[in-house]
């Protein structure tokens, strides 16, 4: 087995079946002596998932175009109160 240059590896479908490594699944690895073990990650929900839970619970009233919202995270405060839709 080789690493690609993207540093990524193929787990043969037997270990991660016997693993229970499905697709998607967060994983953890922890140096073992002189190699690497690869094991399924802790669950619990951590505080970049409490944020996203927020966030799809909680919408912000009416409605901002994408130039809008645009100008005002680049600080164009006028382009945006005006709602220029020209950029």
């Amino acid at each position: 087995m080789r690493i690609t240059s993207k540093g990524q590896v193929t787990i043969p479908k037997d270990l991660r079946d016997r693993c229970r490594l499905h697709p998607h699944t967060e994983v953890e690895f922890v140096l073992d002596g002189d190699g690497v073990r690869i094991t399924p990650a802790r669950t619990f929900p951590g505080r970049g998932q409490a944020i996203v839970d927020h966030l799809r619970r909680h919408r912000a009233p009416g409605s901002l175009s994408t130039n809008q919202i645009m100008a005002l995270t680049r600080g164009d405060a006028e382009d945006s109160d005006r709602g220029d839709d020209s950029r």
